[in-house]
Formats: structure tokens, sequence, C-alpha cells
């Protein structure tokens, strides 16, 4: 999209319009193909799978980085990181004791997996989670002392804590928000002098510096982001796979989906022989033949380009951690509140202890119908964002406790979602034959392992369990409210910055609640269910509201909506998901259902306000979202922020003056959005209901190359943008909140609850004393 820039007379602003006819229409992507540096063992037989799994090592002196200094500015460590508590006492202390121990097994559960989460981002990871984790034990949290014991200046220790605190809240080296490697402020040698203090941490510093890419920086600028290992990428999604190329992952993938074998929680791997070994996570390295999904199979033949190379199945990934996990969960049932949880424990244990999906998908199906719990909770391999292929999840879990007051308006949102889904683009024939009415819920987080805690959640995410059964939604609410004193807000102009600091919080509640529940929550997938049996009528197709014509395409047998977009699924389906935020934010109806005016139409009222504040928050997302994307590769390095890129750019394309870049000095530091409140509903609606209506269309008709290209083209950062805006926004950036969380001890038959100060130290008090 070219930015066509005019300058009236007499403003003493520089305004930048865009216009539609301006966008590019032939796709650029340009990424360089940078091979992987990783040395792996030489044997290939299975009995060699587990020294393979360990994280592959570098000598420290071939991973010397040709990054030059400003280049690397945009890689440091926040300083400082933003570090707030979640609230959580008022909350628990509620509970009867029963209630406790259930939520203190659950949380047990989500955190024994955090050394699975660390593996999965970097190999380097998990030695550096436990460097960290030996410092604080040498000097049982005096940091000040273990500083004067190794001569570390009291700036190099804060360096350090600021790193280790942003570590533990992306759990691992790369962010769990965008993707990039971040590395110490703190020097290597002064890293290495305070990290003399023992023979422990000594040991556990030169694991860590050798391991994987390294604390620092990285020997090529690829491997400082999450991706695709043939674009010179890190991914531990394809362990030790150097020579692996996408058409290979890509090929195994649709092999898996013909065999009916789901990839969720699996790694897969080649060998140097050319075959490959997919790594499934269980605590049972040989489950019984009626334990797995393939029964009594262990090893394919692999045809078509692939033809001559096996495909091995290999259980027992994080066998240690799977095994904790499922203990755990068999304790959580022996405390559970009725059959329904006890079940679907019974149905988590079965698979953590033998890697079915099988059975982790019966567990939802109960889950789904655990309506109402005190005590909520979900955990497994759940999320597949950072899986350059979008099919396989990052463990993650929580446990959390309801809040009642704030269900109320979430309840009484779902009761009015069959009147809202017909105002959204599409007709009858691309919705659910009907509408199941999900559980939703409003959420105090007791605890949220994972590489980051988001503010809303629908799952489960399987497509056949949540056109059949349905699916819930949560909002975190001591997430949402968690707050940093005093943070700025660039590129909100003056006369906007009161009514968006007042309105910011209520507008974000809305628009997740309306993203979870009517965006995740709407649209079919047109269907061969099975072969000549549809989910629509084949004799007459349903005519595309796009093209006007009948629909050509749907999902054929074993296809699901991941499979068939791939890599871009998972940020393709939530900018749907934001675009029916935006469009159903308009409606004054909903408004009021939160509490916000009468349900009549008010832009001036306290309804309009919200709904202003819901509009600048997307478009300030959309500029801020320059800082997720890498102009070495052209890649996105977070779903929801290329999501909201793609609606800025739609807003600017509104017309009429709808939203404008403005700025007065020619190196943009002063750029401002300006958006007409007063054109919110003639120009900014019609404009996301347009976009919205496609990227729904295709997405029901598995319509998957007008998609993508649609979606790329929208998505990509030409010159300007790349250029002139991002070196902004990397300038005025904020850095992201790391949540300090509580942890709960047993003692006796009563769980105890003990809670950090919201400072680097209490963040790395509360993992050292988490113990896993």
């Amino acid at each position: 999209m070219t930015p066509l820039r005019s300058f009236p007379a007499k403003a003493s602003r520089k305004a930048i319009h865009f216009s539609a006819a301006g966008r590019l229409l032939q796709l650029r992507h340009h990424q360089s193909l940078v091979s992987h540096h990783i040395i792996r063992p030489a044997s290939t037989g299975s009995t060699a799978v587990a020294a393979r799994l360990k994280p592959p090592t570098l000598d420290i002196e071939t991973r010397s980085s040709v990054m030059d200094a400003k280049a690397k500015q945009q890689y440091l460590a926040d300083s400082p990181p933003t570090v707030v508590r979640l609230e959580i006492k008022p909350h628990f202390d509620v509970l009867d004791e029963k209630q406790k121990r259930y939520a203190h097994f659950i949380s047990r559960a989500a955190f024994q997996g955090t050394r699975i989460t660390l593996r999965q981002v970097s190999p380097e990871s998990e030695p550096i989670y436990d460097l960290i984790i030996s410092l604080y034990r040498a000097c049982n949290g005096d940091w000040n002392a273990l500083a004067q014991k190794t001569g570390v200046s009291a700036e190099n220790l804060r360096f350090f804590l600021e790193y280790a605190a942003q570590f533990l809240g992306n759990c691992g080296s790369y962010k769990g928000f965008g993707d990039s490697k971040f590395i110490p402020r703190i020097s290597a040698a002064n890293l290495e002098t305070l990290a003399s203090a023992t023979a422990e941490t000594k040991a556990a510093w030169e694991k860590a510096r050798k391991s994987g890419g390294g604390i620092y920086e990285t020997s090529t600028p690829e491997l400082m982001h999450l991706g695709y290992p043939e674009k010179g990428h890190m991914s531990t999604y394809y362990p030790d796979s150097p020579t692996i190329t996408t058409e290979e992952i890509s090929l195994i993938a649709s092999f898996l989906e013909k065999k009916k074998l789901l990839p969720e929680n699996t790694r897969l791997q080649k060998t140097d022989a050319g075959n490959f070994e997919l790594l499934i996570a269980s605590a049972n390295k040989s489950p019984a033949a009626s334990d797995r999904d393939v029964r009594d199979v262990d090893k394919w033949e692999l045809d078509g380009k692939l033809k001559g190379k096996t495909l091995q199945l290999v259980f027992g990934d994080y066998s240690e951690e799977m095994a904790k996990i499922a203990q755990s969960i068999k304790q959580a049932e022996v405390n559970a509140a009725n059959d329904v949880q006890k079940r679907m424990h019974a149905q988590y244990e079965k698979s953590f202890k033998t890697g079915s999906l099988e059975a982790y998908k019966e567990s939802q199906r109960e889950w789904i119908k655990d309506v109402g719990p005190v005590v909520e909770s979900n955990l497994g391999f759940v999320e597949t964002y950072r899986d350059p292929h979008g099919i396989r999840g990052e463990w993650e879990g929580f446990a959390a406790i309801v809040n009642q007051e704030r269900t109320k308006a979430f309840g009484k949102l779902v009761a009015s979602a069959e009147s809202m889904i017909p105002k959204l683009p599409w007709s009858k024939d691309f919705e659910k034959d009907r509408f199941l009415s999900p559980d939703f819920t409003s959420l105090e987080v007791l605890s949220f392992a994972g590489s980051g805690i988001p503010a809303g959640i629908n799952i489960p995410n399987y497509d056949d369990i949540r056109m059949n059964l349905g699916y819930k939604n949560v909002s975190l609410g001591n997430v949402l409210s968690a707050k940093a004193p005093n943070e700025p807000v660039p590129f909100i102009r003056e006369q906007d910055l009161q009514v968006f600091r007042d309105y910011r919080d209520p507008a974000f509640e809305v628009q997740v609640g309306i993203h979870e529940l009517l965006g995740h929550g709407t649209g079919k997938l047109l269907q061969e269910t099975a072969p000549g049996q549809y989910n629509f009528d084949i004799s007459r197709p349903p005519v595309s509201p796009i093209t006007k014509k009948p629909i050509t395409s749907w999902y054929k047998p074993g296809q699901t909506w991941s499979s068939v977009f791939g890599s871009i699924a998972s940020s393709y389906e939530e900018c749907r998901a934001e675009c029916v935020a935006m469009a159903l934010g308009c409606d004054f109806k909903i408004l009021e259902l939160f509490g916000f005016g009468n349900g009549e139409e008010d832009l001036n009222g306290k309804a309009g306000n919200v709904l202003y504040a819901s509009y600048l928050q997307m478009a300030r997302a959309g500029v801020m979202a320059l800082e997720f994307w890498d102009p070495k590769s052209s890649k996105w390095g977070q779903a929801h922020m290329q999501a909201r890129y793609s609606i800025m750019r739609t807003f600017l394309d509104a017309g009429g003056d709808f939203v404008k870049l403005v700025h007065t000095k020619d190196d943009l530091s002063d750029l401002e959005i300006h958006l007409d409140r007063s054109k919110i509903l003639s120009h900014g609606r019609p404009a996301v209901e347009k976009y919205l209506q496609k990227l729904h269309i295709y997405k029901s008709t598995a319509d998957f190359k007008a998609g993508k290209a649609l979606y790329d083209d929208i998505t990509h950062v030409d010159e300007w943008w790349g250029s002139r805006v991002r070196p902004v926004v990397l300038q005025k950036k904020i850095p992201r909140k790391v949540f300090v969380q509580a942890n709960t001890v047993l003692e006796g038959d009563k769980v105890v609850l003990k809670e950090y100060e919201p400072t680097l130290e209490g963040m790395i008090q509360s993992y050292a004393e988490r113990d896993v």
C-alpha cells in the first residue's frame, strides 16, 4: 500500500492519507535462506533418540555475531521491564479447602510443564532458566550480597535482574509476544563474573552460553526470530533437523492428516539418513497399543515425494515432565467438585501418560460440560501460534477462580448472541446450523503457565468439538486490570488522551468479550464430512457474497482449518475475530449490556466514548504492531499484531479522512493518529465489515489461495512503513508487562497462598520457590 501524502495549503501539520487504489497488487516477500548451524549426533537409530533430544551445543567461538550496535538495540531486554502482580488473594480466600486443593494441584500440573515450554522455545532456554535459578540459590535471594561477593556493579546486577524477570515472564529466550530473541544488557564478561559465585553457577553459565544460540545474539540475524529452519530461523518443533524443508514439514502434515493422527503434542525430527521421527509427548515411552491413537503402528512407509523414506513414531518426549503432570492431575481428580470434572481429569491423565490426543479431545468434551465451576482450568498443548507451520501446540495451563459479578455481564452477551450474529456480513449459509450457547465467565487467574498470559481465551480449538458441542469463553479479569503506573501513550493526540485513558480498559473488555464469543465463536466450515457426504446442499451450493456465484471450494474429508491455512491460520483467525469485535462493538445494544449507555446511538455519550476508545486503541495497536515485524526476513513475529496492523490499514483505506497519520517533523517523531469520531459508523464500520466478509468467506470455503493473497497483501510492510514509521515505533515502544504470580503450598490438608512483591526480585523468587 503506497502512502499518498497531501499537504493542505493552510495546514500546519502533515497529514498522510492512504487510498485503496494505492494498495500494492503484487505480493512482495523476500526472505533469505540461511541454514541452521546446529550439530547433531550421527546416530539415527531409535536408541539414540534420547541423546538427540538434549539441547544442541555450539562452540561459543562459532557463534560470534555480525550484528551491528544499532541492530542489536532492538533485541536488548527492556530496561526496566514492567512488573505487575496478578492480584488473587481476595478471590482465593473465599474458596473452601477442597476447592483450594483442587486449584493447587491444577496449578502444580500447569507449572510442571514449564520445562516443556522452555524446550519448545529454544535449545538455550532451559539452561538459561537453570542459570537464573542457580544464581538465586547461590545467594538465597540476596542479590546485593552476590554482586558484592563477585565484584559486579549495581548497574550490571540490575541489568541481569531485568533480563531474568523478562526471561521468566516469557518462559524462554524469545518473546512470548513477538517471537524475537531478547538479550541481556549486562555484558557476557560481567555475567560470567556474576556466575563465578559457586561451582554450580559456573557450570550453569558454561552450559547456558554454549547451548543452542547461547544467551546473547546469534551468529545470523535470522536465528534471532522463531520460524522455519529452512529459512534460517529458530524452531525446536523440528529439533536437530538443519536440513528439514518447509515442503517436507507440509508433506508429513498431510500424511498425518490422512492417517488421522493429530499433531498438537508432537515434534518432527529428520534423521541424517533422510528419514523422519515423530516425537510424541507422553510419560510412557512404550504405551500399550490399545492406548495409542493409531494402535500398534510404530512406523510408516511414506509415499509421494517422500517415497522411500519412513516416519517412525517415538513416544516419551518430555516423559519426566509428563509423568509429574499426570500425577498432579490425578490428585486434582481426587478433589474434583463433580463427576464431570473427575471424567475430565481421568482423560487428561490418560492423554499425558500415553500421548493420545483422542483422550485429550475427550477431556475437552467433558470440560465443555463442566458449566460454571467455581475453579476453572484448562491445560495441554493448546495454541499453535509459535510452530511456524501452525499445527503443533505449546504447553500451557491455568487455574483460575470465577468472578461472579463480572460474569453476569458476559452472561447477558451470551443471551443476546443469537440476535447479534445476523448483523454480521454473511448469510446463514456460512454460519453454524445452530448457535451452541457457551459458558462465558470472567476469571481471576491464580496460575497461568506458558510463554505469556492472554486477556481472553476461546477453546477448545478442535473444529469438530466446536461445531457439535460448543466451546467456552473466558475473560481474565485480573490480567485486564493489571496496570503499570504512569504508562506513556504514544501516537494518541493530546485532545484524545483523557478519553483514551478513561475508557481504554472498558473498551478492551468489550472488545475481548465480542472477540472471544462472536469472533472465534461464529462461522461454519463448509465440509465434505465423509466421501460423498456434505454439511451443505452440494446440489445447490451457497452463493458467495463476494463473487455472487455458487462456491467452488470446501474442506475435503480429513482436512481442518489449520491444515488448509497452515502457517497463516492463527493470525488470520485472530484478524477475523478482531474484525467481528470492531464491527459489533459499534452496536449500542451490546455496549448497554456492559453497562454503557441505554442502547440508543449516541457517539458523544459514555457508550460513544467506549466505542471511540476502542477504535483509537485498535488504530494505535496497528501502528505499534510494526515492532513485531522483522525487516531482515519481512516476517511478522506475532499473530495478533499482524492482524491489528491489517485492521489499521483498513481504517486508513476507509476514505473520507476517517483515519489519518499526522506529523510536523520530517523524522515522524511526533506522529499522531487522528481518528474522526463522527465517521466510525459511516466509514469505519463499513470498511471493517467489507474486509471481514472476505476473511470469513475464504475461511468458510477453504479458499486458501484467495485468503492468503488477501492477507499477504494487506499485511505487507512497504518501504515507508518499514523504514520511516517502524524506527519511531521502536523508539517509543513500551515494555510489555510481566506478571508476578502467587504460589500455593500444601501444608497437610491445607493450602497456603504465598504472594510476592511486584519487583524483579519477587519475580525470580516466585519461580525459584515454584521448584519446577
